[in-house]
């Protein structure tokens, strides 16, 4: 069986079981979905889907935003951060710095997502500027702008830094926006994981079609 087919993923209690009755005449389902069971972790529209068709429905309803996180440590939070920007549909997550990554907090859903290497903040900045996006920055620094009160660019990179160490100085640089996120308590910075499903999700209050959430 293969790899992302049945109980390799959530476990026989998650998901459903085998097709009754006729299949499907449809192209997008996967005979051995049909006759084992999905028991992957997509939501019910996809459930028996080729992985290629899932990918390929999702390329229509991507949003217009891309994100970016700096890896120059082997960061753990990027798994999260492709997780949730699969929630979003966002239109690709760019790994800045080293190309291997922790894909444990991801739960397969790197699957479905778009996502790019580059090797140095150099080579995003050619991506956005060729792509027409505008580099926003997520640092919690002196003259950035609260994102509570900001409206981000609709076609942007969102850009985060590592747990830690933040964004480097050449990021908040070369960004065209620098955003923070309004903290109160005692601790210095907020999880990288969380902070990008704050801003993600802020995006989508302000430019998405809520309608077609699922």
């Amino acid at each position: 069986m293969r790899e992302d087919v049945g109980p390799t993923e959530w476990g026989t209690t998650v998901g459903v079981g085998p097709w009754e009755g006729p299949w499907p005449a449809d192209d997008r389902y996967d005979p051995e979905l049909l006759e084992h069971g999905d028991r992957r972790n997509v939501v019910d529209h996809y459930r028996y889907w080729r992985r290629e068709a899932i990918v390929a429905d999702l390329d229509r309803r991507r949003h217009d935003f891309h994100v970016a996180i700096e890896n120059f440590q082997h960061d753990h939070n990027i798994g999260t951060v492709v997780r949730t920007a699969n929630a979003f549909a966002a239109a690709a997550v760019h790994i800045v710095g080293r190309r291997r990554w922790n894909r444990r907090g991801a739960m397969v859903t790197d699957r479905y997502q778009h996502i790019h290497h580059h090797p140095d903040l150099a080579s995003l900045l050619d991506y956005a500027r060729e792509n027409d996006l505008a580099l926003v920055a997520v640092e919690n620094t002196v003259g950035a702008c609260p994102i509570e009160r900001t409206t981000l660019p609709r076609r942007c990179v969102l850009l985060f830094g590592q747990e830690g160490p933040g964004l480097r100085e050449e990021s908040r640089r070369d960004a065209d926006l620098v955003v923070s996120i309004a903290q109160f308590g005692s601790t210095r910075s907020i999880n990288a994981g969380v902070a990008a499903g704050i801003v993600m999700h802020t995006w989508i209050e302000q430019h998405a079609d809520l309608a077609a959430a699922w």
